[in-house]
């Protein structure tokens, strides 16, 4: 059986969670690929609701059986609280997660690092979560990262962690002026971590190809969204992995030959956290309603988000870097009792039109969008159970989206709760119309 990735086509915040619960009992194995505890996904049923930030969204569902990759770095503290929030609502954990003995380990160094190096940028932060995610992935890279495997050797642990640690301390010494950090302590707090997740470790590669080679069906989710991709989304102003469909095979190493479909996930509308250039962003009213209608802050944060228009330049340029095969579209509800809804159809950049994504932020905070307007609808949708369903001109709205990007939709999400869903076989906007 083949991979299918899930993937947020914008900013993040896209809906990923629900879309990946979903869609998860209809696999066998549910794996997150890169990032870390700084992005929310959301679940809701019922009249409950639930925040995962490492443990992949397919926990909830019995006989699922679901995987940390290599590509993620690894909160301790945040995957143990994930896991005992998931066996406090009766969900069983051990044999159904696993965690990858090459996962990079987030050290309480690299969120203390990021945090000083926020605060002297000043105006010129990027706007992270402040979890240290950076700071783990420049590590990773810089060949001094700590890993899940290096836990099993306390003498080998000690000693990486003395020399990343006497290299930290002189850093926020020297340069921020801040407190330094105690080798022991955190020896021992990371040895009694490796105690704890000892029952969840091994080589999630190795598993993963076999699943593959016994036809069972992997979902992979990313966390965050294309356009924060380290080197395809608006750097710098950007996350320090990759999202995008290339960080599957890398985060989890699956061969790209078993990805067969790459499902987009696209929010009605756009948003963005933190800081960064943002062509459709609004500063009126109706900004302020799509926030407030759309419950637009922050699942790990709190943050509020910055809303705008849906951005088609943008979203036909992350289609072509993911090799989108269809999209899920999310928060259609939140357009309902809009007499005109706008979308980005182009940029306008020194008196000229164009259709390309500048992801060169230089460029594309001094872009005007073009937009093209549409009717809005004022009928509830959150009922609707076929696309036929839907007001004329929500339907028009969502084959616009298909015929410009040329991307058919499969799935249509009117409210946050499972049930408030059109999808199955039935569900096919095509991009021709």
């Amino acid at each position: 059986m083949p991979v299918t990735i899930v993937i947020g086509s914008q900013w993040g915040d896209e809906g990923k969670g629900k879309i990946v619960d979903l869609l998860s009992d209809q696999v066998d194995i549910v794996a997150r690929y890169q990032g870390g505890a700084n992005a929310g996904h959301t679940i809701c049923w019922g009249d409950e609701t639930f925040v995962l930030h490492l443990v992949p969204s397919g926990i909830f569902h019995e006989g699922v059986t679901c995987v940390i990759g290599n590509g993620v770095v690894l909160d301790p503290v945040a995957v143990l609280d994930e896991i005992r929030m998931i066996r406090e609502l009766g969900y069983e954990v051990e044999g159904r997660l696993l965690i990858s003995h090459n996962a990079h380990l987030i050290m309480p160094y690299h969120k203390r690092i990021e945090a000083a190096r926020e605060q002297a940028r000043d105006a010129g932060a990027i706007g992270t979560t402040g979890r240290g995610i950076g700071p783990a992935y420049v590590d990773k890279f810089a060949r001094t990262g700590i890993r899940v495997v290096d836990l099993l050797d306390r003498d080998v642990l000690r000693e990486k962690l003395r020399v990343a640690i006497e290299e930290k301390n002189a850093i926020l010494r020297s340069i921020y002026g801040a407190e330094e950090l105690d080798v022991e302590a955190i020896i021992e707090e990371y040895v009694e971590f490796d105690q704890l997740i000892d029952p969840y470790v091994t080589d999630t590669t190795e598993y993963l190809c076999h699943a593959l080679q016994e036809g069972k069906h992997i979902l992979a989710e990313g966390a965050q969204g294309a356009l924060l991709d380290v080197d395809f989304g608006t750097y710098p102003f950007v996350t320090s992995s990759h999202p995008t469909a290339g960080g599957c095979c890398t985060g989890l190493g699956v061969p790209p030959t078993a990805v067969r479909r790459s499902i987009g996930i696209v929010k009605a509308y756009c948003t963005r956290v933190g800081n960064g250039p943002f062509p459709t962003e609004l500063h009126d009213e109706t900004g302020e309603r799509l926030r407030r209608v759309g419950h637009e802050f922050g699942a790990t944060t709190g943050r509020p988000r910055r809303c705008g228009w849906l951005d088609l330049v943008a979203l036909r340029y992350t289609s072509m870097v993911n090799g989108f095969t269809d999209y899920a579209i999310t928060k259609l509800d939140v357009l309902t009792g809009l007499d005109e809804i706008k979308v980005c159809v182009r940029y306008r950049y020194d008196g000229k039109e164009t259709t390309r994504f500048p992801a060169e932020v230089q460029t594309l905070s001094r872009v005007e969008p073009v937009y093209e307007s549409l009717p809005g609808w004022k009928e509830d949708i959150t009922g609707a159970e076929r696309v036929e369903d839907l007001p004329a001109a929500a339907q028009r709205y969502l084959q616009f989206i298909a015929g410009y990007t040329g991307v058919d939709i499969s799935l249509v999400s009117t409210g946050p709760k499972r049930e408030q869903t059109i999808h199955g076989a039935g569900v096919r906007i095509r991009a021709a119309v």
